[in-house]
Order: structure tokens, then sequence, then C-alpha cells
């Protein structure tokens, strides 16, 4: 059974990650685009914006959904962070005593 659930748990260790990295170019994104350094006009821009945006929002926005008003500050990628953080832990920990 360990030939199966070790190589599971690196790919999902991994997705983690990779989730973190598109969770962080997001907001990197929206930064650029809210202080007008990259425009949204630009095809490989919008499309890159979009993909990052599906993929995030869903979580995004069930985590703003629980947290109070807060004027304009969003936390939400923050508290993403930490709770991807804290599963990546898990997973590796998880690893390491099944290996």
């Amino acid at each position: 059974m360990d030939v199966i659930i070790g190589p599971a748990l690196f790919l999902i260790y991994n997705l983690i990650e990779l989730y973190t990295w598109v969770l962080i170019i997001g907001v990197i994104m929206s930064w650029l685009i809210a202080f007008k350094v990259i425009n949204l006009s630009n095809q490989f821009v919008r499309t890159i914006y979009e993909v990052v945006t599906r993929l995030t929002e869903p979580l995004l926005s069930k985590i703003r959904s629980m947290l109070p008003d807060l004027g304009g500050v969003d936390i939400s990628p923050v508290i993403l962070i930490l709770l991807l953080w804290f599963a990546k832990d898990v997973v590796g920990r998880l690893a390491i005593r099944l290996g």
C-alpha cells in the first residue's frame, strides 16, 4: 500500500505548493493592476489573470464570507496561505510517518 500512498502524498504536497504560488501570483497581479503597472487590455495579461482568478477565487470567496468587514483590507489570501502551509506540513509529516 505504501507504493500508492507515498507518491500520492508527494503529489498532494506538490499540488499544495503549486497552488500557493498561483495564489501569490494572483495577489501580485491584482496589486499591479490596481496601481496600473500592468493593463488588462493586454490579451496575455488578461488570460493569465482570468486563469489565476478562476483557480483561487472559489476558496478566497469562502474565506471572505467568514471574515468580518475590514474596510478595504482583504486578508483572505494571507489566511489561505497559512491554511495551505498547515495542510502541506500535515501531508509532509504524514508522508514521513508512513515512509
